[in-house]
């Protein structure tokens, strides 16, 4: 019996190689090539030219709303950009247990009262999901469920029952009789969500991949399959936590960075309303090194509290430690404070933490962490209801943030009345409530900070 001819596909582009290698000759990614069965060849696919397909001019295509279908849960509506679209196809991934099937099951409950609805499931049984379906308090529900895992069986159910919304879970299990590959595979992915989009955009139904994740926390499978749909959403949090945040990183038909907040309770996730009140402790009295920073989620601006602890080292290296930033701007922080504010932290150990587990990226915290770190440093608090938000220039000026309106606006709702933000921001209007103080350098918030 001859040898199956096997060849080596990396697990990022999906280029193949006939042997191992270190690094992929295609994308040129270290340790991502995977031994597989190499496909045999089949017959030409172009043996024939096709006949050239009509164009139009951009002017002349209509173009239309497209029609939405609300989930009846408000937080996934937002990250979605307002609900599904027919034909569209939602990659959603996370970590083991974070409430991905738990939340999709939910929504599916929901639209099914309206609609039919497909939750075809290749990990579980068909009495795992009902089980499931019984602890969420969905007892009525009208969902449809499939257990299976062969592509083209679920393509025929699709195609009979002509549901919706479709949701697979997951898209590592789905396998095609047309390769030879074993489920999970980089070329069985890869054909799979292929074949599954296609359906959709045919038959106008809804379809959510459920993906997992690698240890380092990307989709696991080729890079093709982000770009294959039409959003991709990221469920994020710790397990042992009961929030869970779902943010966008790629959405077609809306915004992308937007985030959706949920509370995992005994009766599923349900949304927050107001996620300010998650990443704001309650402390009785203001305490040294806490700032209140108003970032900005997509749309949403949020508070969120910034803690800094600055302590002497014993060490001849102190450590700089962030968490929910990114550690390399805390070096940037504190070289700009020593610099040109005169605050020297070279022999102190400086933590950062950003409070409720929430990641920031946008550099408009900057000036909160460096509040944060001086009032640390002097042990003494800062006011209370004081906020700031702004970015902190390598010459020590303060630049302004996207839509300081709108974060002013929030504050002022949920209690806060001093802010220093930067000159530019500083509203042409008051905001009732709100005393605000623009600023243009460092050493000019800081100055300002000590005298508060």
């Amino acid at each position: 019996m001859a040898k199956e001819k096997t060849v080596y596909t990396c697990t990022e582009c999906g280029g193949t190689s006939p042997k191992w290698l270190g690094k992929c000759p295609h994308c040129n990614a270290w340790n991502t090539l995977e031994e597989t069965v190499a496909e045999s060849a089949g017959r030409h696919r172009f043996q024939a030219l096709a006949k050239s397909a009509p164009v139009t001019t951009l002017a002349e295509i209509d173009a239309v709303d497209i029609a939405r279908t609300p989930t009846g849960i408000d937080e996934l509506d937002r990250v979605l950009g307002g609900g599904l679209v027919p034909g569209g196809v939602v990659l959603i991934g996370g970590d083991p247990g974070i409430g991905k099937s738990t939340l999709l099951l939910q929504a599916l409950d929901a639209l099914s009262q309206q609609m039919k609805a497909l939750y075809v499931t290749g990990e579980e049984s068909g009495a795992q999901v009902a089980l499931r379906a019984r602890r969420l308090g969905l007892d009525g529900s009208r969902v449809r469920v499939q257990a299976e895992i062969q592509l083209e069986k679920i393509l025929a159910t699709v195609e009979a029952e002509q549901p919706a919304i479709a949701v697979i879970d997951s898209i590592q299990t789905v396998y095609s009789e047309q390769l030879t590959s074993a489920p999970g595979s980089v070329a069985q992915v890869r054909e799979c969500s292929a074949q599954l989009t296609r359906t959709a955009k045919a038959t106008g139904t809804s379809m959510v991949l459920v993906g997992h994740v690698t240890k380092e926390g990307a989709l696991a499978g080729p890079r093709v399959l982000e770009h294959i749909v039409d959003t991709v959403l990221y469920f994020e949090g710790d397990t042992h936590s009961a929030f869970r945040l779902v943010r966008a990183f790629k959405n077609r038909f809306g915004a992308v960075n937007e985030i959706g907040v949920f509370a995992m309770t005994e009766r599923g996730l349900k949304g927050v309303a107001n996620p300010s009140a998650i990443f704001l402790s309650t402390h009785g009295e203001p305490v040294p090194g806490s700032c209140v920073l108003v970032t900005l989620e997509g749309t949403r601006p949020m508070l969120v509290e910034v803690q800094a602890l600055v302590d002497s080292s014993p060490i001849p290296s102190p450590r700089r430690l962030s968490v929910g930033l990114e550690q390399n701007r805390l070096a940037m922080l504190l070289a700009v404070m020593h610099r040109h504010a005169g605050i020297a932290c070279y022999d102190q150990d400086v933590f950062v933490n950003a409070v409720g587990g929430v990641r920031i990226s946008e550099p408009a915290a900057d000036l909160a962490v460096m509040l944060a770190i001086q009032s640390s440093l002097r042990g003494r608090p800062l006011p209370r209801g004081f906020l700031t938000f702004g970015e902190v220039g390598l010459a020590g000026e303060i630049r302004p943030a996207p839509r300081g309106q709108e974060r002013l606006k929030e504050a002022a709702k949920l209690g806060f009345s001093v802010a220093v933000v930067p000159k530019a921001n500083a509203p042409k209007k008051p905001v009732e409530g709100l005393t605000i103080h623009a600023v243009e350098r460092v050493e000019q918030a800081i100055d300002l900070v000590r005298g508060l």
